[in-house]
């Protein structure tokens, strides 16, 4: 893994004076051999122990700062207040960006230094109304928006997600209901497609670029459409799908069925469906995580976010929230499992590894969190 902090100030006290001396930290795999640090003081010698760096670096990794020495922050889509929100780990506020009127979904650009928000225009799916037609843009580093894309008559966007091989950002839309491609550098529509049902929700792209699943909420189907031809295969689902996730070699997408309590399983290489699990009551968004074995989802009917084993499509943990999660999201790194409460003005962290609520903290009032994605701290 090689070294991961360099420079790093350590702290001695001798003779009532505080030295800092500079020192390599290596990483977990050297630290046994790691160099002891020695300063004499009174005929005494005091030596950093192997066991005290990995407590720091361990320490460093729990509040956010990944192992590279980069430390991280928290990105809340706040959709009642119309705005994203930055958060230390620990919950503290440290300042607000606004985007278009009630932001639903939320990416971050594979450079970490973006985030794209699609401005539905209302709080709920149930909600009637034109709805809004725009996705921000926000610079990350210098904390404001730097753009707002028009989607025309394409209105109430909802899902999102990013083509990894063009870089193109792909968006639904409920109004009408499309699949909608956007070119980032034009800032512009170049094509749309059918969904071929009603009240398109989420859009996930496979790894290689060539074909994007939507679910159509209202329809009980997922939309595999091949981007180059507008090929659309429509795939039975369970009763209200809404989120999806795609397994890394992309063989198999994973969406959770809100009003049937259920994950249907679907082979992506055959376009059909191949399994179901059974979940918590109403599960909105589902992730994937160590290695693919563990599914991850949050349930807004009994307020938990649920844990199954993807070989034998068991559900096996859960952990009890107490608020009405609207999303779901992980941690880059695996660890952390992110959900907002938009009611409550609650933000959810669970511990994969733990299967148990590692913090919790409230948001600005009146915020409205959705998505809860990790973030570089410029």
């Amino acid at each position: 893994m090689g070294t991961v902090l360099t420079g790093a100030r350590v702290t001695a006290r001798a003779a009532g004076r505080e030295k800092w001396a500079r020192k390599p930290a290596l990483c977990c795999a050297a630290v046994g051999s790691a160099t002891k640090m020695k300063e004499k003081a009174k005929g005494r010698e005091f030596g950093m122990r192997p066991y005290l760096l990995m407590f720091l670096l361990l320490g460093a990794m729990q509040f956010g700062a990944p192992l590279w020495g980069q430390p991280t922050l928290l990105l809340v889509s706040q959709k009642a207040a119309s705005s994203l929100g930055f958060y230390t780990w620990e919950g503290k506020h440290l300042g607000s960006v606004p985007v278009g009127k009630h932001p639903h979904e939320m990416r971050i650009s594979a450079d970490g230094r973006y985030a794209y928000t699609t401005d539905n225009g209302t709080m709920k799916i149930e909600q009637a109304g034109e709805g809004g037609n725009t996705v921000s843009v926000v610079d990350l580093k210098q904390r404001k928006r730097v753009a707002q894309i028009s989607l025309g008559k394409y209105h109430r966007p909802h899902g999102m997600d990013l083509n990894p091989v063009t870089g193109e950002l792909l968006v639904t839309s409920e109004n009408p209901d499309q699949l909608i491609v956007i070119d980032l550098k034009k800032k512009k529509i170049i094509r749309t497609y059918d969904t071929g049902g009603r009240t398109p929700h989420i859009v996930v792209c496979g790894p290689q670029g060539k074909w994007a699943y939507v679910s159509n909420a209202r329809s009980g189907t997922v939309a595999a459409i091949e981007l180059a031809t507008g090929k659309r295969v429509l795939i039975p689902a369970g009763g209200r799908p809404e989120g999806s996730v795609l397994s890394r070699d992309g063989t198999r997408l994973y969406v959770s069925n809100r009003n049937s309590s259920e994950i249907t399983v679907i082979d992506t290489v055959a376009k059909k469906s191949v399994a179901s699990i059974k979940t918590c009551k109403g599960p909105v968004r589902v992730g994937l995580a160590e290695n693919d074995r563990t599914l991850i989802y949050a349930c807004i009917g009994d307020r938990q976010m649920g844990f199954a084993d993807v070989a034998s499509r068991k559900q096996t943990h859960l952990v009890a929230l107490d608020g009405a999660p609207v999303s779901l999201h992980t941690s880059p790194d695996g660890r952390f499992a992110f959900a907002g409460a938009q009611e409550q003005d609650t933000v959810y962290v669970v511990s994969i590894a733990d299967r148990k609520m590692f913090r919790r903290f409230k948001t600005v009032a009146g915020a409205g969190p959705d998505p809860v994605q990790r973030i570089r701290a410029w």
